[in-house]
């Protein structure tokens, strides 16, 4: 059994019990998410597909932790000018244990 999930601008395959790493969502340590936006659902015998989401199918977990990806260098610079700048991101992240998949 898995589906596809989109949050944050992605798209995501889930099963029960995988871990996953999405774009930052609002909550704290221990707390259920939901995720509507399920675009595909197998359940072994059948496939379903949203035109674009399926209204009767949410994936629910529950938020592991809030974190931050490694560092990306950002290096811009223009040759032969003597211009150069450096800079530095973290994208935020929060870890999702997938609990289930169920109809609503």
């Amino acid at each position: 059994m898995y589906a596809v999930v989109a949050t944050g601008g992605k798209q995501y395959r889930v099963e029960p019990d995988q871990v996953l790493r999405v774009e930052k969502l609002a909550g704290n340590k221990g707390d259920i998410v939901s995720f509507d936006q399920v675009l595909l659902y197998h359940d072994g015998d059948q496939l379903r597909i949203g035109q674009p989401t399926l209204s009767d199918i949410r994936v629910n977990g529950r938020i592991l932790e809030q974190g931050k990806y490694r560092k990306i260098i950002v290096f811009r610079s223009k040759r032969r000018k003597g211009y150069h700048k450096k800079n530095g991101h973290r994208q935020q992240f929060t870890a999702v244990k997938i609990d289930g998949i169920a109809a609503a």
